[in-house]
């Protein structure tokens, strides 16, 4: 199960990285532009149709209307345009290296958050 669940994400972030090459291309019909920019607004909006807050409920939007939009977007797009960028998505996906910088960023960002929260506290203390 764990395996397929892998295989679901992967193939998950390949569409995206697809969807995102095949963006720029005006061969692309404008629809699948808009449902596109729309799919992606509304993966990174903090405004969501059902709080995130609410229990298993909350999530259920974040579940099917994300799929549904990428897959809304997979077919308003040429076969031959997607098959291209498929492609690509997957030459590039293989090829990327880890980025050690980005990482280093990113620890160093979470423990001066914690350096912070931690004096925040302390200071509450004395």
């Amino acid at each position: 199960m764990l395996r397929k669940w892998k295989e679901i994400v992967k193939k998950l972030k390949e569409d995206i990285y697809t969807l995102y090459l095949a963006s720029r291309d005006p061969r692309v019909p404008f629809a699948a532009k808009v449902v596109l920019i729309v799919t992606v607004a509304y993966a990174f909006s903090p405004i969501d149709l059902i709080p995130d807050f609410i229990p298993i409920i909350g999530y259920l939007d974040d579940l099917l209307i994300l799929p549904l939009g990428i897959w809304l977007s997979i077919k308003l797009i040429p076969p031959r345009v997607l098959e291209q960028y498929r492609k690509q998505a997957q030459e590039q996906i293989l090829e990327r290296k880890p980025n050690y910088i980005m990482a280093a960023v990113i620890v160093i960002i979470w423990l001066l958050i914690g350096y912070w929260v931690y004096q925040a506290y302390m200071d509450q203390i004395n």
